[in-house]
């Protein structure tokens, strides 16, 4: 098995348990302040993970392009306007997409 299908298999099987601990740990400490206040910065860390994966062309050179930054943009409008985590994504997506379409 490579190295890159290792990662993802990895990846996915991190993602299954982090789902299942979600559905899995009491309300009690789903509701703690600690846990809410993380909970709160997860669409910011997705973002910038997204944008820094964008920014390098095959991990090799720096590739700013203007349109992942307008889909940035519009992403973190949306949060500022406190719209929901799968609305964030959805604009900053949406926005990039059409952008790279028409032009």
């Amino acid at each position: 098995m490579t190295s890159l299908r290792l990662a993802v298999v990895l990846a996915a099987v991190g993602c299954y348990l982090l789902k299942l601990a979600g559905v899995s740990l009491p309300e009690s400490i789903l509701n703690h302040p600690k846990v809410q206040r993380v909970a709160q910065f997860l669409p910011v860390a997705m973002l910038s993970a997204l944008v820094a994966v964008e920014l390098f062309d095959g991990g090799r050179r720096y590739a700013l392009d203007w349109r992942i930054l307008a889909g940035v943009t519009a992403g973190v409008i949306a949060l500022l306007l406190r719209r929901g985590f799968l609305v964030v994504f959805l604009v900053a997506i949406g926005v990039t997409a059409l952008l790279r379409l028409i032009t």
